[in-house]
């Protein structure tokens, strides 16, 4: 995304002076910002309560752009209640997201990039997610290198509970007062906070939280923990550890590594009262201390027990060997994430079974190497080609449920597989472990 000198500006000020206020930043939610915003909005993405499509938009994107942004200036924008959607998680219940309106989008991405500017120069180099130019291979590759060279013993595998529906809104707007003192902007973020949700045709008023799926929420989201999370561990915890220790977070997904055991339980029960006080609940169910590192396979072994596993960004990391018979972090998909994508695979093939041959060949090949852009790394082939196989035989069996025929035998489907050959799992990533940024 280009970013105007104006922005620039206010970046590099932002990173020289760390306690600057900004007083006056409304103004550059311009025309030309709003522009910039349309296009990189995913135009294909369900309309919001208004029902107003990105096609529909776009055919007098000028006019409508000046529209909006004189009711902006004249603070006759309103925010419109986000409507409410569901998505399947992997224990069967169900995640909530929010689809907002196709102009709150729009503002909502302007102002974010103004505030990302101030942002991005506080928050620090442990946290990845949602962040521009940092991806979760690399919070993969930081945590890596943090057990692999560290002195890591322990794992503690954070969860907080419904991190996104509990943010207590009048302390995120006190949090962004620290840096944020112009109230145009700070007005508008309290209008998409408390626009309400739509849900099966009846608007709701949630008094805590930011939707899921509003263009605004990731970044939020990210100044809520860096202020109640990651400025407290290091201005705070690090300094009174008796080892080492090691963050590492993806929004609201936190992973720390310790050396002592009992620097992890006194960590982990000063944690869910720092999390209490800003009305975040820690999952005691969910929230881990796992043995692991160098040495925990030995102690381990010792007590005839195998060192503990956690999962971490859709993969389950595991204490291995080299075949130098040298300590090294393993990773597999995680069970959960594996069974999701045959899942859909298999819904997929049942419901598109009457498409052409060469539509089908062409989505399958999207969805497979989607999946292994993502979860190609070094040491995860098996559960690559575990998927593979189980794309084949959905194929096939939904291939022969297309007519009365007979059943295809494997043979003749080999054929239709030369001829419309899937993609073959390959390793896309280098997980190699890297130098550990603060």
């Amino acid at each position: 995304m280009k970013i105007s000198p104006q922005i620039g500006r206010i970046a590099e000020r932002a990173k020289r002076d760390p306690q600057t206020q900004f007083t006056s930043l409304a103004h550059l939610i311009t025309v030309d910002a709003m522009k910039e915003t349309w296009r990189n909005l995913k135009k294909k993405r369900s309309a919001g309560i208004d029902g107003v499509t990105a096609q529909e938009y776009g055919r007098n994107l000028e006019s409508n752009l000046q529209d909006l942004h004189e009711r902006l200036v004249t603070m006759k924008y309103r925010a419109q209640p986000v409507k409410r959607a569901y998505v399947p998680k992997e224990d069967g219940k169900k995640r909530p997201i929010g689809i907002p309106a196709l102009e709150d989008k729009i503002v909502q991405g302007a102002a974010r990039t103004i505030l990302e500017a101030i942002y991005e120069q506080d928050f620090y180099g442990f946290s990845y997610g949602f962040r521009p130019g940092r991806s979760a291979h690399q919070a993969l590759k930081v945590l890596d290198a943090a057990i692999f060279w560290g002195k890591v013993g322990y794992v503690l595998d954070v969860d907080i509970k419904a991190f996104f529906d509990s943010m207590d809104r009048k302390v995120l707007m006190e949090l962004l007062r620290r840096r944020i003192k112009d109230r145009n902007i700070l007005r508008l973020i309290a209008k998409w906070l408390h626009a309400g949700v739509l849900v099966d045709g009846v608007r709701e008023y949630p008094e805590t939280g930011s939707p899921q799926g509003a263009v605004i929420s990731p970044l939020l989201a990210n100044v809520y923990l860096h202020y109640v999370l990651d400025e407290w561990m290091e201005e705070v915890v690090r300094p009174k550890m008796r080892g080492e220790i090691h963050l590492v977070r993806y929004a609201d997904d936190v992973i720390v590594c310790l050396q002592y055991r009992d620097d992890a339980e006194r960590l982990r029960k000063v944690l869910a009262k720092r999390l209490a006080k800003y009305g975040l609940e820690l999952n005691a169910d969910k929230t881990r201390l796992i043995e692991f590192g160098r040495y925990a396979e030995e102690r381990a072994e010792r007590r005839g027990r195998r060192p503990g596993t956690f999962d971490f960004l859709g993969f389950t990391h595991i204490c291995g060997k080299s075949r130098e018979g040298k300590f090294i972090v393993k990773r597999k998909t995680a069970a959960r994430k594996l069974c999701r994508s045959m899942k859909r695979a298999t819904e997929w093939c049942r419901k598109h079974r009457h498409l052409p041959m060469p539509d089908q060949h062409r989505q399958l090949c999207a969805k497979l190497r989607g999946h292994y852009n993502y979860y190609g790394l070094i040491g995860n082939m098996r559960s690559l080609r575990k998927l593979e196989w189980h794309v084949i035989r959905t194929w096939r069996k939904w291939l022969n449920r297309r007519s009365q025929r007979g059943r295809m035998p494997w043979a003749r489907f080999t054929q239709v597989l030369e001829r419309f050959p899937l993609p073959k799992p390959m390793i896309l990533r280098c997980a190699e472990p890297v130098l550990i940024t603060r």
